[in-house]
């Protein structure tokens, strides 16, 4: 019953958002609140989601001084030299725009933080997709499936926890996985290239003379399918809201904005970095370092007062919205936890693969990854199941490190699902409908999830 119930309540959750019958907040938090009363344990309710609320608290308070971190590192002038590089090479052609958020998203993904990719794409691309009227939804989904290709570095999250779980070595799971990771993202680019051609078609190709010619449309708010008008100004202020551009033609952050600091440049790039080396070396917890990185950033780049409330204002939206959302999945996974629907719905899967499989259990962990790591968080399908499909492929002589190679396939998929924080971070700056984004981009990020699947066992790591 719990299994079926499990199932259904994760049905009826994506269902509602994808119809746009329900803010995903609403849904996070209406629907498992249901479930749970129908499952006989409503008096517990409480219980299961402060549980819930207390295991997200940390990554809420990450995402909320990550935002407001990265937000004034975008309002100095930090990324500038990026975005200016990135405008160059993608010119006024849609092909270049999408390839350059796949490339810019890969490469920022280095840092193994997917809300830092996101907020760093988002607010380079972001006035490039408003100018040319090219479809949000093609720059989320493909800065998602990138990101989450490049989610299974070893300071990523889920290769450690692969290793942690299953007591391996993570250079032993990830190292001979490159090649498979590696075709990987060479489809997500090109995956990005063949989406571009259709933005070309649908919007035609400009000239860089014609992108640059002013404007007189009135902008519109981003429509939840993508597919939006060209933007008035050409281009957007920080953070994602439209904002005159500077004159003399298209420009992705206007530079000559007033909190641009470009004495201090060097300063926040070596904060940035120092930042970035202290989470990879893990010298203190995360959100611990963002907290204060924020302080830093906010004293030394606004020393007055009214400058730094204004600041902390100007990101506030997007620091709601995120923790808001946080908190509401907290509802989600805290009764999928408490009731045991999610241990049940794993132990149905595991039981389901019949024995004649087990001699192919790497295979069948691959493509459990997919739903599993979609439905469930990291935490719950690495500590919780890969264990038991470990336990079983080892029957059949299948090592662990096959097992937790396998694993790693979807990671792809996982980065836009309903449980993992950064992807709201990317949506709301993107102003673009989850469900929008989640009916665009699920289809694509398990095909490539299932082309590291199919190379990891073409060249024998899995």
């Amino acid at each position: 019953m719990l299994t079926v119930l499990g199932f259904v309540m994760i049905a009826t959750f994506l269902v509602l958002i994808m119809m746009r019958k329900m803010s995903p907040i609403a849904a996070l938090v209406l629907v498992p609140a249901l479930f749970c009363v129908l499952v006989g344990q409503g008096a517990r309710l409480g219980d299961y989601v402060l549980e819930g609320v207390g295991n997200l608290a940390p990554t809420a308070a990450m995402l909320m001084f990550a935002i407001v971190y990265f937000g004034v590192m975008i309002d100095v002038g930090l990324f500038d030299p990026i975005v200016r590089g990135i405008l160059r090479f993608c010119k006024a052609d849609p092909v270049r725009v999408v390839v350059g958020t796949a490339v810019l998203a890969a490469i920022v993904s280095l840092d193994g933080d997917g809300s830092t990719t996101f907020m760093i794409t988002v607010s380079a691309m972001y006035p490039l997709y408003k100018r040319l009227g090219m479809s949000l939804v093609v720059m989320t989904g493909v800065a998602a499936t990138a990101n989450g290709v490049m989610n299974t570095l070893p300071w990523g999250g889920p290769t450690a926890r692969a290793a942690t779980a299953l007591k391996v070595d993570a250079g032993d799971i990830f190292v001979p996985m490159i090649p498979a990771l590696g075709a990987g993202l060479l489809f997500v680019l090109v995956l990005a290239y063949l989406l571009g051609r259709r933005e070309r078609k649908r919007i035609g190709y400009l000239t860089l003379d014609e992108a640059l010619e002013p404007r007189t449309e009135t902008v519109l708010a981003t429509a939840g399918g993508g597919t939006d008008r060209p933007a008035a100004t050409g281009g957007a202020g920080t953070g994602g809201e439209d904002a005159p551009a500077a004159t003399g033609g298209f420009q992705g952050l206007d530079p000559h904005r007033p909190t641009l600091r470009p004495r201090l440049y060097w300063f926040n790039a070596a904060l940035t970095v120092a930042l970035l080396a202290s989470m990879i070396m893990e010298v203190l917890p995360i959100p611990v370092l963002f907290l204060i990185g924020a302080a830093l950033a906010l004293t030394v780049n606004f020393p007055h007062m009214p400058d730094q409330k204004a600041r902390i204002a100007a990101h506030a939206d997007n620091v709601l919205n995120v923790s808001g959302m946080v908190f509401a999945a907290a509802v989600f996974t805290g009764v999928l936890t408490g009731t045991g629907m999610v241990q049940h719905m794993a132990d149905w899967l595991v039981g389901a693969v019949p024995d004649a499989m087990g001699p192919h259990m790497a295979l069948v962990t691959g493509l459990l990854s997919l739903p599993l790591t979609y439905f469930m968080s990291n935490d719950g399908f690495y500590f919780g199941v890969l264990p038991v499909l470990a336990e079983a492929g080892a029957a059949h002589g299948v090592s662990p490190l096959e097992i937790a190679r396998a694993s790693l396939a979807g990671q792809a998929l996982h980065m836009s699902s309903p449980l993992v924080p950064a992807v709201y971070v990317l949506v709301g700056m993107a102003k673009v409908e989850f469900g929008d984004h989640t009916r665009f981009t699920v289809k694509w990020a398990a095909l490539t999830s299932l082309v590291v699947l199919g190379a990891g066992i073409l060249f024998g790591t899995v």
